[in-house]
């Protein structure tokens, strides 16, 4: 059974930091590119950072380079740990955070090719 979990939402002031986890069991995990997507009230859910399998790559959308930092852990053979550092934050970037997973390498930056996701974790920057 894969099930990916988030954790680290919360409320926050813009300005401030938070650092989202999202642990993958099931061995496939560790061969497979994670992604961060997020989707705020009245819109759709939208790309933010994607990890290749292996962590040598990365990639961002505009709107967080230089403020999010995506790396994961593939230390346990049946568990992966993807995390998403969310710097000097803003009232823009209040949404629900997904984490999610495919085969696809480079991975891709469009919902519709992920097949695994978790359930969301909620994150809210004030002004």
């Amino acid at each position: 059974q894969v099930q990916l979990v988030e954790s680290g939402g919360g409320l926050v002031q813009a300005g401030g930091s938070l650092r989202l986890s999202c642990t993958a069991s099931g061995s496939s995990f560790s061969s497979m590119a994670m992604a961060w997507f997020r989707q705020a009230p009245g819109k759709e859910r939208e790309f933010v950072a994607a990890i290749s399998w292996s962590g040598s790559n990365t990639y961002y959308a505009d709107s967080v380079k230089g403020r999010f930092i995506i790396s994961r852990d593939n230390a346990k053979n049946t568990m992966t740990t993807v995390y998403l550092q969310m710097n000097s934050l803003k009232p823009g970037d209040t949404a629900v955070y997904y984490c999610a997973a495919d085969f696809r390498d480079p991975p891709a930056d469009w919902v519709s090719e992920y097949d695994y996701w978790g359930q969301g974790t909620q994150v809210t920057v004030s002004s």
